[in-house]
């Protein structure tokens, strides 16, 4: 074996364990703190009952760790220390570490109830534990994996600024599940991806997207409205054309990916179809592996019209019949336009499932842009359900009458 191979193996060896040594300590640092959080918000409930008593603590304990933890423990510090704890009491929200916690502290916290009896001396059930209940009782040596060992300081230090629990449970999640760096979650928080998933599901559905995260099982469940597209970098001006888009989309390909969702590989651009000689072209192809289907993107300046539907419509019956295997799912197909009539698109693909129309925007929308929008298509549904309603039935044959 040459020295360069022998030099390079053994670097290889060092990084991977720098690596593996960083994201302990991280994971030890996150849970430190988190105890931490709770020593001072506990002492604070206990302490004296007085206008500022919190802050003076904290004030006191920072003199104290500084001279010997040194400066790492500022008064700002601690501040967000015990903010973190308040905002994740119960430590992480990511389903499989909570149920992991339950199952290892269920047998310490039995073995520490006391068994009631009845005046036979017959030993009764335990009252059922709340989740809250199970893990106060949880002896500190067992509180090893409170948090996901992919999140460090940092992730934490974004996500206490997410007020909503719901909100913030989510982000958790899906971080952690989908790798992403701190950059990466402070724009999905900035794009409200919460509330663009969350926006034409029922309260139920919005609770178990908090507790679970984004589960990928039907094609509505990868479908986004609006798009956030800022990372483009395009303003919005009337020479802006549709193939410019597509450019700046597939230069920036990595980021597209991430605002698609779970999934998605990109297969190709300008997917040329031919029927009976003409030639058609579908400006994005994609494949979704969840789901197990193709996802055709067609790219639209202004208002959408049913023509763009039409069109889509026709794309999606093509590849379902030429490109399909008999074991996928049917392809699913996305219009995305600046602007869209969710009536125009009810009466025009009434049964096509298959068929999405959502909107794109060049920046990032506020949360009241985005309550608005959502009121707006709620009253645009409601209209259509009255307008149902009201449209008179058929009148019957004259000649029925007797």
């Amino acid at each position: 074996m040459s020295d360069d191979l022998l030099y390079d193996r053994i670097a290889q060896i060092l990084e991977q364990a720098r690596s593996q040594v960083a994201r302990t300590v991280n994971t030890a640092m996150v849970q430190a703190y988190w105890l931490i959080g709770r020593e001072i918000v506990e002492v604070e409930q206990d302490g004296e009952q007085r206008a500022g008593y919190g802050e003076e603590l904290i004030q006191r304990l920072s003199l104290r760790l500084q001279g010997v933890f040194g400066k790492g423990f500022s008064v700002a510090t601690l501040r967000r220390i015990r903010q973190f704890y308040q905002a994740f009491p119960l430590g992480s929200a990511l389903p499989e570490i909570r149920a992991a916690l339950l199952s290892e502290s269920s047998g310490a916290v039995h073995q520490a109830l006391p068994v009631a009896s009845d005046e036979r001396g017959i030993a009764q059930a335990a009252p059922a534990q709340s989740e809250a209940d199970i893990r106060a009782a949880l002896p500190r040596e067992l509180r090893t994996s409170m948090f996901p060992p992919g999140l460090g300081w940092t992730h934490y230090l974004i996500l206490i600024k997410v007020t909503r629990p719901e909100a913030r449970a989510f982000y958790e999640i899906e971080a952690a599940r989908e790798c992403w760096s701190t950059r990466e979650l402070e724009r999905q928080i900035g794009a409200l991806l919460f509330d663009r998933l969350a926006k034409n599901r029922d309260p139920e559905a919005v609770l178990a997207l908090a507790r679970r995260g984004q589960e990928v099982a039907k094609p509505a469940d990868v479908i986004k409205d609006p798009f956030v597209l800022e990372f483009l970098d395009l303003a919005e001006h009337p020479a802006l054309r549709e193939r410019d888009i597509e450019q700046a989309i597939i230069d920036r390909l990595e980021t597209f990916l991430l605002e698609m969702g779970k999934g998605f590989c990109f297969v190709g651009r300008q997917k040329r179809l031919t029927v009976e000689g003409d030639h058609f072209y579908v400006d994005l192809v994609f494949y979704n592996r969840l789901l197990r289907c193709f996802v055709l993107v067609d790219l639209k300046l202004g208002k959408l019209t049913h023509q763009d539907l039409g069109q889509m419509l026709m794309y999606v019956n093509y590849f379902d019949s030429t490109q399909r295997s008999g074991d996928e799912n049917k392809t699913i197909g996305i219009v995305l336009c600046s602007e869209k009539n969710a009536a125009m698109v009810k009466i025009t693909l009434p049964d096509a499932d298959q068929i999405v129309a959502a909107t794109y925007q060049m920046y990032l929308p506020t949360e009241a842009e985005l309550q608005a929008e959502l009121t707006r298509e709620r009253e645009e549904a409601e209209r259509m359900l009255r307008l149902t309603a009201t449209t008179p039935a058929a009148e019957s044959d004259p000649e029925d009458n007797t």
